[in-house]
């Protein structure tokens, strides 16, 4: 058997179809087959015991020792990364409510109709995505299209390589010292600094950051012109800004989106989504993003990548009404802005932990991390469904994820369905009323201190051995560089409609819905008070708030048509 990642199909009554259907992925993939709940379990730990990768494990539900779910339970302990599908023949809806319910408790990850005719795609599109979710997750990409080169991790490099994989860049990372990094930075030549990176177009980049990456590889290429006219400038790429960017290029705006990081933003580093509408399968925060951008360059928006905002302006007077943006190194005119720059994780704010960024503590899901977990304890701290999202994933590689909460409990902040898969999975436990005040290690993280709250009111500190810590704690918006013009409520979260201020009312009216206090800058999403913080609200304001630019252009050209039909008309 070569190095191809394996695919083993437990099939009994329906071998031949099955393997037919599954020949086509043969070229990827080793094709393995058992016929039995038994000869699967043996079959793997022999797989296992020669170092093989187990991407997917498909299984005809009716087996004659068992069935599907027999089979996955069996497996788990042996290869928790594998893919887990179950194949119905006959009899699907006498079986799918049992298979929806284990679903709902993380016992397989999607259940399908063994296909009765030609050309099944249906079928295989399935396979396919759950395929490329293992490839991305847990394989890595088979060729790097960027690689990084570090000397030790630090906080740096823990930023580069999150943004390298929020953007869905194929890459890797070595060590200085490694034979891999060592050939790296010969062909760099002896001027080369680290961290390195080399790009997909072979380019080298010295001294690397997430802002100095991001320009190289995006923005270098295409440099904003300028004093750049647009109908509207989106100012941030998660779900609002992609949103926007694809309902406004759709309907004809000229728009530019303008995003200081990686596109997609915090829902961009969401290792599985599974409640968004339209992906009965879930999806990755990574493709969801990727796809809508492909989706808004096809519309014909504009993106600068790696460029913060610095300052929004209204032009002075005796130009026509817009705004200035103001990038790094440029200014563009914009006759409407839209802020959807969302939030910024929080940090914890305990000293002793700082010094192990990048070494064992992270912030965000660290999806980037999550194969280097192998055989630890995982810590994540956080109530929301990034956390429950971080730990689900996690939990495939580490030896054990412990959930740290201060609250009682996890359902006033997070899904139903999040709460129930993490109920179901072994290996993740969640601790309520505690929180992380300290730890320490040698070089890296090794232990933790958390602070107990007991039932009687009392409060015990206790030491557990911990290789990794994911920080998603909250967040305040991202919004320090927006002019005081636009009103904040008391969390600083930007106020739109009828939260502003009255006194910033327009002749007693108030601003459209998601306008803010000045005239022509709306904000959507995380960035808006009173938003829901959810990955489909976010996308909804986003489609929304283009209608209201829509209503704020139509008042511009009128306004502009009346200053301009005197001299007309004389």
């Amino acid at each position: 058997m070569g190095e191809r990642p394996v695919i083993l199909l437990v099939t009994d009554s329906h071998r031949a179809t099955l393997l037919g259907e599954f020949q086509r992925y043969s070229r990827d993939y080793e094709l393995v087959p058992a016929t039995s709940v038994a000869d699967a379990v043996s079959v793997v730990e022999s797989l296992v015991h020669q170092g093989h990768q187990l991407a997917l494990v498909a299984a005809e539900h009716d087996l004659r020792d068992g069935d599907s779910l027999d089979v996955f339970a069996r497996l788990r302990p042996l290869v928790p990364t594998a893919r887990r599908v179950a194949l119905l023949a006959e009899n699907f809806l006498a079986h799918v409510d049992r298979l929806r319910i284990a679903s709902l408790d993380n016992e397989l990850d999607a259940y399908l109709a063994v296909p009765k005719g030609l050309r099944d795609e249906e079928f295989h599109t399935a396979l396919v995505e759950t395929l490329s979710d293992w490839g991305w997750s847990v394989a890595g990409p088979v060729v790097a299209r960027v690689e990084l080169v570090y000397e030790r991790p630090d906080a740096n490099v823990a930023a580069l390589r999150d943004w390298l994989e929020r953007s869905g860049m194929p890459s890797r990372a070595y060590q200085a010292d490694s034979p891999e990094g060592t050939a790296v930075l010969e062909a760099a030549g002896p001027d080369a600094e680290l961290p390195l990176l080399r790009t997909f177009d072979d380019q080298f980049l010295s001294g690397a950051t997430v802002a100095k990456a991001a320009e190289a590889m995006y923005g270098g290429h295409d440099s904003i012109p300028d004093d750049e006219v647009a109908d509207v400038v989106i100012v941030g790429a998660g779900p609002a800004g992609l949103a926007a960017a694809v309902y406004a290029a759709s309907e004809g705006l000229d728009t530019i989106v303008i995003e200081s990081e990686a596109i997609g933003g915090q829902a961009g580093s969401s290792s599985m989504i599974r409640n968004y509408l339209g992906f009965p399968r879930g999806i990755s925060g990574t493709r969801l993003a990727q796809r809508a951008r492909i989706q808004a360059l096809r519309f014909g928006a504009k993106f600068y990548t790696g460029r913060p905002v610095t300052d929004i302006q209204d032009a002075p007077p005796g130009e026509p009404t817009h705004h200035h943006v103001f990038v790094r190194g440029a200014r563009i005119c914009a006759r409407a802005v839209v802020l959807a720059a969302g939030v910024a994780y929080r940090r914890l704010g305990v000293a002793a932990l700082d010094a192990f960024l990048g070494s064992g503590v992270y912030y965000g899901a660290a999806t980037a991390m999550a194969r280097e977990m192998k055989g630890r304890h995982v810590v994540v701290v956080g109530g929301g469904n990034s956390a429950g999202q971080a730990a689900l994933h996690l939990a495939k590689f580490a030896d054990k994820v412990t959930i740290v909460v201060r609250r009682d409990g996890l359902a006033a902040t997070m899904s139903e369905y999040l709460i129930r898969e993490i109920d179901a999975t072994g290996n993740v436990e969640v601790r309520t009323s505690t929180q992380v005040v300290g730890g320490g290690g040698d070089g890296r993280l090794e232990w933790l201190d958390l602070e107990v709250r007991e039932a009687g009111g009392g409060v015990h500190l206790e030491r557990v051995d911990a290789g990794g810590l994911c920080l998603l704690i909250g967040a305040d918006p991202a919004c320090d560089w927006v002019p005081a013009t636009v009103t904040r409520d008391a969390k600083n979260y930007l106020q739109t409609g009828r939260d502003v201020p009255k006194d910033r009312w327009r002749d007693g009216h108030p601003p459209a819905s998601l306008e803010t206090a000045v005239p022509g800058v709306f904000a959507a999403g995380d960035i808006r008070a009173g938003s829901m913080k959810r990955v489909a609200a976010a996308a909804g304001e986003g489609a929304t708030v283009v209608a209201l630019v829509h209503d704020h252009l139509a008042k511009l050209r009128a306004e502009e048509f009346t200053d301009v039909l005197p001299e007309a008309s004389a």
